[in-house]
């Protein structure tokens, strides 16, 4: 999709379902009038994730070989959040926090690290920010990568997203639109039917999107759209890549390099630029609520600096993501916060901002941001915690200090001082590490149990130079499949 090409409207037009009738509306309008919150000053909310993207990935923050010019517009409009963490490493267990504001291992499917191939998802009925914002008259729909389950048994759709085109599982070439090899099964869903369209993938899941916007924006309806681009997750493939996509391959270890990785980020970038451009045309963007973010740590050619680890890590760059969140009038413009914040807490700023309210049955483990994106608040000092099966990893932050676990090795990190993770204070302040530890403990003893699941992919010393065996443990004695997500 060159910066010429006018995006395609979105295939069908919304279905009846999208809507709510008269009299609910109605009953949602009182509703969010008793909560102080007016039915026609309700933001849209506009989530863009990217999928292993890495902290230093775009141009504003840090990013040196190429530039994002798209998103870097976003921040200079926006807050840049830099103490922005996934609640994963990597994408199931990451995604259905975002998707119900609740730690992931409160659910069987977030046990999963990631998801390749069982067939478990959500428990039927549990809310999400989709569902839970449906009862404040919105409409809602899904672009791009899903990930907590399979389509359609267990797909957005079941879950109170009003529309879904994309894909259920880890990844998808961006040309066949398959799963693996060119001669696989068709990835690719519109609502609960499977289809293909020829295209670039990112291109395609820029087009739905504008088309959705489009269609909510006439119907005067408010909307959450979460866009889930597949990029920069492997295979690697830039837009002129066709024709290798073609031969298959792509996604192994002996493919990519820094120059198709770039490509394929800024491809993404321009794709974003479009969609804003679209907000903007309908007139609609200040009153839209624009998120942009991972969803968890970058991969094999992302940018981490400062940080080291990458994705299936609890290092912090297997966990800081970029976050950039704009809302024109509200939040001011080029800003900086150093707020620590999660995926899970989306949900609960979203329908803040919105005026609803969350499940009592199911509260939300996150926070709601809308005062500190607002200017109403300055950044608070929380805690947050990770646990991840493979090498049994474990982590916690407390404001700036960080205690993390790999294997039997234990440290204690000022990240906000220290953000390469190099001095050990555990030793220095053994004080604060068993504090840490015994919080640790008590928190996890409220999560479902992780050897509920064996799924826990971490990438494997033959794979990655850097992640080497210690001497007299053959490479063979690491497992896992290659391409796991």
């Amino acid at each position: 999709m060159s910066d010429s090409v006018k995006p395609t409207p979105f295939a069908a037009s919304l279905t009846r379902r999208s809507f709510v009738g008269a009299a609910a509306a109605a009953s949602v309008a009182a509703v969010t009038r008793a909560q102080g919150v007016r039915p026609e000053s309700r933001p849209n909310f506009l989530f863009l994730m990217a999928d292993d993207m890495g902290y230093a990935d775009l141009s504003c923050y840090g990013r040196r070989d190429y530039t994002t010019p798209y998103l870097d517009r976003l921040a200079g409009e926006g807050v840049k959040l830099t103490h922005a963490y996934a609640n994963s490493p990597v994408c199931t267990a990451s995604r259905t926090a975002l998707v119900t504001g609740r730690y992931q291992y409160r659910t069987d499917v977030g046990l999963y690290e990631p998801l390749a191939g069982e067939n478990v998802g959500l428990p039927a009925g549990h809310p999400t920010i989709a569902s839970t914002l449906k009862k404040s008259g919105y409409g809602t729909a899904l672009v791009g990568k899903w990930h907590v389950g399979n389509v359609p048994q267990y797909g957005p759709l079941k879950y109170g997203y009003d529309h879904f085109w994309g894909f259920g599982g880890g990844a998808l070439d961006y040309f066949t639109h398959k799963v693996g090899e060119p001669d696989s099964a068709l990835g690719l869903w519109d609502g609960e039917i499977t289809k293909d369209e020829h295209g670039y993938l990112t291109d395609l899941i820029a087009d739905k999107s504008i088309g959705l916007i489009r269609d909510y924006t006439k119907a005067k309806t408010p909307f959450l759209l979460s866009v889930h681009f597949n990029a920069p997750h492997w295979p690697w493939e830039g837009p002129e890549d066709e024709a290798l996509a073609k031969q298959g391959g792509l996604s192994s270890y002996q493919a990519g390099n820094l120059a198709t990785y770039g490509a394929m980020v800024r491809r993404m970038d321009v794709a974003i630029g479009k969609i804003l451009q679209e907000v903007e045309r309908l007139g609609i963007g200040r009153n839209t609520v624009v998120v942009f973010t991972s969803d968890n740590g970058g991969e094999r050619f992302s940018d981490t600096w400062p940080f080291t680890g990458k994705k299936t890590e609890l290092l912090e760059g297997g966990l800081r993501v970029p976050a950039i969140v704009r809302w024109p009038g509200r939040i001011r413009a080029g800003s900086t916060s150093t707020q620590v914040c999660m995926n899970m807490d989306w949900m609960p700023t979203f329908v803040s901002l919105a005026g609803g309210q969350i499940d009592p049955a199911f509260p939300t483990d996150g926070m709601d941001l809308s005062a500190v994106l607002t200017g109403k608040s300055a950044p608070v000092s929380r805690k947050v915690f990770w646990r991840y099966r493979a090498n049994a990893q474990r982590a916690m932050r407390d404001g700036d200090m960080k205690w993390l676990k790999i294997n039997d090795n234990q440290f204690l990190f000022n990240v906000v001082a220290d953000p390469l993770e190099r001095a050990n204070l555990r030793y220095k302040q053994p004080e604060l590490f068993n504090r840490m530890v015994e919080e640790f403990d008590r928190w996890n003893d409220t999560m479902l149990p992780e050897n509920r699941v064996k799924t826990s992919y971490s990438f494997r010393p033959a794979q990655m130079a850097d992640h080497y065996n210690p001497i007299g443990v053959p490479a063979a004695a690491a497992t896992g499949p290659e391409n796991a997500e």
